[in-house]
């Protein structure tokens, strides 16, 4: 099993000088440790259980376009992107960017969004839950018109493309991998199934990822997919740098499961500290799973 850093907190002691030195050794402990993948948030605010938006939050894309230049092998992606907050045309065009100038290492994490705040906040169309869904459909056929060799126009019921040209193209082909955050099980498990390379679960317990999976599989038969080929990774609860050994013991239950790859972050007040612990005392066991 593999374990990606996912940095969702920038509220650290001295953030207001020390934010940018922080994050940046951050990612590079993560990158020479051995991380599979470094990702940050999609927000304009920052959640309220991390303290609402009077808390710093960094632009994802900006974010991790920095930090392409600062790592060399770890992959970068948001988690998740909202399917509200770019359009999907220029989003290809973000990620295809990202991909370039990284040599590769792009992933595309995409999800319906929910932070209504953060919406009004700064202006941003927020519609409903059956039309955010309509939405992350659409984004994920345009991305993959734009990442192919169509580039004539896209017709959809919220976006209309003209001409879907996307000069240069991403390095990894026939595309950057797809990610899709979320479980529901009608909508969510069911665009996995038909469009994405990954899924990523909430790791509740063992058993109702268990189930989340077989509705994922379910789907896969219906539509003809390989379930094999679908990377199942989680967004773990349980904390590796403070209980290495009872994390280590709950990531062999989600490896049973066919689960490849588990996503953590920093809980302490130092993430540079947090993550080199995680690296020389959990990675190199964890890969044993």
């Amino acid at each position: 099993m593999q374990i990606g850093i996912h940095y969702a907190n920038f509220t650290h002691p001295q953030w207001d000088t020390h934010l940018a030195s922080r994050l940046t050794e951050t990612a590079r402990v993560a990158d020479e440790g051995g991380a599979a993948w470094f990702t940050v948030m999609d927000h304009y605010f920052q959640m309220e259980h991390l303290g609402g938006p009077a808390e710093p939050m960094l632009e994802g894309y900006t974010t991790l376009g920095y930090l392409a230049a600062v790592t060399e092998r770890v992959r970068l992606s948001l988690l998740v992107t909202g399917a509200t907050y770019r359009h999907p045309g220029l989003l290809a065009k973000i990620v295809t960017t990202l991909d370039v100038l990284s040599g590769g290492r792009a992933m595309l994490g995409l999800g319906a969004a929910w932070y209504d705040r953060e919406h009004a906040g700064l202006g941003v169309p927020f519609p409903s839950m059956s039309e955010r869904f309509e939405r992350l459909e659409e984004t994920l056929q345009i991305c993959e018109q734009m990442w192919s060799d169509d580039d004539g126009p896209y017709a959809g019921a919220h976006y209309q493309l003209a001409e879907t040209r996307n000069v240069p193209q991403p390095v990894q082909r026939p595309r950057p991998p797809i990610m899709i955050g979320g479980a529901g099980e009608r909508k969510t498990l069911r665009m996995v199934a038909q469009y994405a390379d990954a899924c990523n679960l909430f790791a509740e317990s063992p058993d109702v990822v268990a189930h989340k999976l077989e509705v994922l599989r379910e789907h896969c038969d219906r539509l003809g997919r390989d379930y094999d080929a679908i990377q199942k990774t989680i967004i773990g609860q349980l904390d590796p740098g403070s209980d290495p050994d009872g994390f280590l013991r709950a990531m062999e239950e989600y490896a049973a499961l066919g689960v490849t790859l588990v996503t953590t972050g920093p809980t302490d007040a130092d993430p540079v500290a947090w993550t080199t612990r995680v690296c020389a005392d959990v990675v190199p066991r964890l890969s044993e799973i």
